[in-house]
């Protein structure tokens, strides 16, 4: 592929940190709700950042978008979450043009997730884009970048298995419920939080437990009642909490708190509780293991767990990246377009000018000279030649630099189309897709 240098200042650059170096209580820190990404892209424009998207989810969180320098945007980070520099620098991963592009199809893909062929992270893209684009923080290359990997990720998803079979956290969290607590079916289960995980997690109890006895608690008690008249379970008050943990079994929790909601001083149990928290940042206080009969099981740790589905995905591992690699392919070649097509823009101009000055010369010299005939000619054989030029800039194993330099110098239309800057687009940022 070919270098693009789309401006001498601005890069594109993927940062962020994921399940696979950061922990949870690192995440955490780190975590943005609703409130703290909307902050974040008021502070970017501010800044004069001009186009980037932010996501933020139990596994990861990340930002994507130009800067003269990353610390523009880890600043941004920071200064919209509970996290540090320092902290950041000891988990974080930092990645430009090329490398932050193929970042964001294996995140969009879910070939990064924490669970191989989770998908959920491409509707969190979506809707960091839509939300960037709301404020005016989307520029043409991350539109197209992002319509790419929203294709990738629906062609990785149709047209491969990597998907197949029921694997997610929410998933994994009921399989360890029915393998580690006996009876499930006529165990009490409480269920703390309705967001996506909470939601999932709630189906899969009800399809996968047969169980009677499942509860739903939230603090906006009528999303609760949503989720209860598809499932057909029962909720509680967020005041009754604390009495129903009393008469829990297990207990998932699935909040969008920042601090824990759960603690040992709520909990006065007379019978073993399996916890579950599902949450980052953690919603459950680690105190609670202090208390006899208490079992907490994280997230992170239901994540590991691997079976026979999550082996037989791995098989389409390589058809997946195939997509992939088609996906970057057709960026490529649009990237390539909107580099070269300046030049033969240029072109077209420097040989109409020379189709002037000529009709301007035969005019004088012949009586009968049919100007409107000489006009037509002269415009479909300036078609050909700047599409025959056109059609060699396309071919793959042109160097498109080179090819450039070229037509500006035998055709002397540098002034007209400078090198470096051959596009909207191409005067502010660079991406390197080599």
């Amino acid at each position: 592929m070919e270098n693009f240098n789309m401006s001498r200042t601005t890069t594109f650059y993927a940062l962020g940190l994921s399940y696979k170096k950061a922990d949870a209580t690192i995440r955490g820190k780190f975590s943005l709700d609703a409130k703290a990404q909307s902050d974040l892209l008021a502070q970017a424009k501010t800044e004069g950042i001009e186009s980037l998207i932010v996501t933020s989810t139990c596994n990861r969180t990340e930002i994507y978008g130009f800067a003269n320098h990353p610390y523009e945007l880890i600043k941004l980070l920071c200064d919209n979450s509970n996290g540090s520099v320092e902290e950041f620098r000891e988990v974080a991963y930092i990645y430009k043009n090329q490398e932050a592009v193929n970042h964001m199809f294996r995140v969009g893909t879910g070939l990064d997730s924490q669970i191989l062929g989770d998908f959920e992270i491409i509707s969190q893209i979506k809707i960091a884009f839509n939300l960037s684009k709301s404020e005016g923080l989307i520029n043409t290359f991350i539109d197209r970048l992002v319509n790419s990997v929203i294709q990738a990720s629906k062609k990785v998803k149709t047209d491969t298995e990597i998907s197949s079979g029921a694997t997610s956290v929410s998933f994994a969290s009921v399989q360890y419920i029915i393998k580690n607590v006996e009876d499930i079916g006529n165990k009490n289960i409480l269920l703390f939080g309705t967001g996506k995980i909470g939601r999932n997690t709630c189906e899969n109890l009800v399809k996968h437990t047969k169980n009677g006895h499942i509860t739903l608690i939230n603090r906006t008690k009528n999303k609760a009642e949503i989720l209860a008249g598809k499932l057909n379970v029962i909720v509680k008050d967020y005041a009754n909490l604390q009495e129903e943990l009393q008469q829990a079994d297990v207990l998932v929790v699935a909040t969008g708190a920042k601090n824990p909601t759960i603690d040992k001083t709520l909990l006065n149990l007379k019978k073993p509780l399996l916890i579950l928290d599902l949450s980052i940042p953690r919603n459950v206080n680690p105190d609670v293991e202090q208390m006899p009969g208490v079992t907490l099981i994280h997230l992170d740790y239901l994540s590991q767990m691997t079976d026979d589905t999550l082996e037989r995905r791995k098989q389409h591992i390589p058809a997946a990246e195939a997509i992939i690699e088609d996906m970057k392919l057709e960026l490529n070649t649009w990237m390539n377009g909107r580099k070269y097509a300046p030049t033969i823009h240029a072109l077209k101009a420097k040989l109409n000018d020379l189709v002037a000055g000529e009709l301007a010369f035969q005019k004088k010299k012949m009586l009968n000279f049919d100007e409107e005939q000489a006009e037509l000619i002269s415009s479909r054989i300036i078609q050909k030649i700047t599409s025959q030029f056109a059609s060699h800039l396309k071919d793959e194993n042109t160097s498109i630099d080179e090819s450039i330099e070229f037509i500006e110098k035998v055709f002397q239309i540098g002034q007209l189309a400078p090198k470096n800057i051959p596009s909207p687009v191409e005067e502010k940022y660079k991406i390197n897709l080599s």
